[in-house]
């Protein structure tokens, strides 16, 4: 990390990633910005069985939005699932099992998707943080694989999906983290060097906002965002913290 990227994201994170930048932003925060009604409009969701994704299926399905769920794991999306429409009463709560890390599965699903459902919006959040360097099936390093690869084809299979409807969305769940990183395009997948999985999740996230950035230039029809959730006590950060 160099010393000006290094102060770049002391400098921001003192200034919005701390208690003091949450009570600075609570201020200008319109609660009725919310009441809004989703009826009739469709969200995909990466990752959406637990953590953030879980808690924004939640509320879409309780303010009457069409859920679709893709999640690895079936019997923790389906329990996820369950609780969703049981504290909604949304019964428009699907279950696709994807693992985000494939890029062959994840071509497949949407590819099948977009010839039977519409997208309105997609919520690319699903990510992986391993600390020492794992292949995938296809020969992938794994966060690369889940964090960048995946959201790519995903999103870059659904645009003419997206295309067709009104007011088409993308929002990529990024991290503030991505300021330590500048865009390595001769080391995308890490293989020189010490793996470090910080390191490597920060880089990701540095790909993810640059891939949105040509996203969105070069499809002003959809409106594309990448933003930084906050610190959140999800069982993703349990496990990186515990790793």
């Amino acid at each position: 990390m160099s010393v000006y990227r290094n102060a770049v994201w002391l400098v921001k994170g003192l200034q919005e990633y701390t208690k003091s930048g949450y009570e600075a932003a609570a201020k200008h925060f319109v609660p009725a910005d919310l009441d809004v009604n989703l009826s009739g409009r469709s969200f995909m969701i990466t990752g959406a069985n637990s953590g953030i994704g879980k808690a924004t299926a939640q509320e879409i399905a309780n303010k009457g939005g069409i859920v679709h769920m893709v999640c690895r794991d079936k019997g923790r999306a389906e329990a996820a699932k369950d609780e969703i429409v049981e504290r909604s009463k949304n019964e428009n709560v699907h279950v696709h099992v994807v693992d985000m890390s494939s890029a062959r599965q994840v071509w497949e699903f949407a590819q099948s998707f977009s010839q039977t459902d519409a997208v309105h919006v997609l919520i690319n959040n699903a990510g992986c943080m391993v600390n020492q360097r794992e292949l995938t099936e296809e020969g992938l390093e794994k966060n690369f694989a889940t964090n960048t690869l995946g959201a790519y084809i995903l999103t870059t299979a659904l645009i003419p999906a997206l295309k067709k409807v009104q007011d088409p969305r993308v929002v990529t769940v990024s991290s503030g983290g991505m300021l330590t990183q500048r865009l390595n395009v001769d080391d995308l997948q890490c293989e020189k060097g010490t793996f470090e999985g910080t390191t490597v999740y920060a880089q990701n996230k540095r790909q993810q906002v640059i891939l949105t950035e040509r996203w969105a230039s070069q499809h002003k029809e959809i409106h594309f965002s990448s933003m930084h959730p906050g610190w959140a006590d999800t069982p993703g950060t349990e496990t990186t913290t515990a790793g």
